[in-house]
């Protein structure tokens, strides 16, 4: 047992400091994956807090602490869903966002940027794979898919961004799952 299973069943026991450390330092990576999902600054500390908030509530169905991180990600993707089907609810058809295809500055585009282009879908396997080091079989069990739906999706963001990195000039960003 690593220290962070040996946080999480104190935590399960009642050690509040111990949900306090575990969530110290899952934080920032939590933050930049509502971030990935929901694109506005202003909700992602909402949906962070109220995913640590449930969390903390029913830590006791947690049956094994290895799967902690997983669990809070399903948690916060979770929350992250609801308030984009709350925002979507809110907006008027002139509002729908639209994603960027057009030309842009894509001299000085950094990787984090181009990522960002990709469909949410694509987006998350990414950044939980190479953002957040989480193994295929996580990313698996946080989204509620297959091991080899999340090889398909990396498969795919993959191929379209050095389709991007590859089109010289012409970088146009068209997103789409393929």
């Amino acid at each position: 047992m690593d220290l962070k299973e040996d946080y999480v069943l104190k935590a399960q026991a009642g050690d509040g400091e111990a949900f306090i450390d575990l969530m110290k330092e899952l934080e920032l990576p939590l933050y930049r994956m509502a971030l990935v999902i929901v694109k506005q600054e202003a909700d992602c500390a909402d949906v962070v807090q109220e995913a640590i908030l449930k969390a903390y509530k029913s830590l006791h169905t947690l049956k094994d602490p290895a799967f902690f991180k997983t669990w809070i990600y399903r948690i916060l993707i979770n929350e992250c869903n609801k308030l984009l089907k709350k925002r979507m609810l809110l907006m008027t058809g002139d509002e729908l966002p639209c994603r960027p295809s057009g030309l842009m500055d894509y001299e000085n585009i950094d990787l984090r940027e181009m990522v960002d282009h990709l469909d949410e879908n694509l987006q998350i396997v990414i950044v939980l794979h190479y953002f957040q080091d989480l193994p295929l079989s996580e990313i698996a069990d946080v989204l509620g898919i297959s091991t080899g739906a999340v090889k398909t999706r990396l498969h795919r963001a993959r191929k379209l961004l050095l389709s991007w990195l590859g089109n010289g000039t012409e970088r146009k960003m068209s997103c789409g799952t393929q």
